[in-house]
């Protein structure tokens, strides 16, 4: 029994440290944390005391839906591109292939061309150094929501996936910052 309670602590605190110095402690996913005072870990000397190090991000598994996402912040656009329809269903890919049609007519463009930015600058490495990832499975579907930082400004997307053929294809894209979904856009 002492084991098992030992065991279940030390899970506990090391879980506790992993989220104090990632995406929470840059307060991406929520609120931050309350910031101590200076002086609350100054050691008795005066020395300040050592920079936390933010934990390593866990790596991504191949097939996970975070794999599916992954890319779209690695290229920019590429969810604009045709041939990466595969990567997505409806409500999403229709809306993607409306906004093909619309293009190809020659009558401009329905879709900004950095949503999965949620339309920030783009600042690769602002972005790469602040994108934080969280997956949640239930059963077939799937949420990944992005956390980053471009400007100055806090960022967060919410890419709704659902399992198809066995492979995650995405349904959905919701910038929780700008109150915008790819399947509400109007592209005719």
């Amino acid at each position: 029994m002492l084991r098992r309670l030992v065991l279940a602590l030390s899970s506990l605190s090391m879980l506790a440290v992993g989220l104090s110095g990632s995406a929470c402690a840059q307060g991406l996913f929520g609120s931050p944390p309350p910031q101590a005072s200076s002086t609350d870990n100054a050691p008795a000397d005066g020395t300040p005391p050592p920079a936390a190090t933010p934990a390593p991000a866990a790596p991504v598994l191949p097939g996970s839906p975070t794999a599916v996402v992954k890319p779209f912040y690695e290229h920019l656009g590429l969810e604009l591109d045709p041939a990466q329809r595969k990567n997505f269903i409806d409500p999403a890919k229709s809306v993607l292939d409306k906004s093909d049609a619309l293009r190809a007519s020659g009558q401009g463009e329905c879709l900004d061309p950095n949503m999965a930015l949620d339309n920030a600058d783009y600042d690769k490495f602002a972005i790469d150094k602040s994108l934080r990832t969280i997956e949640a499975i239930h059963g077939d579907e799937a949420k990944v929501v992005v956390a980053f930082v471009a400007a100055g400004n806090k960022h967060r997307l919410e890419w709704k996936l659902k399992k198809v053929g066995g492979d995650w294809k995405i349904a959905d894209l919701l910038s929780v910052t700008g109150e915008w979904a790819l399947s509400q856009y109007q592209c005719e």
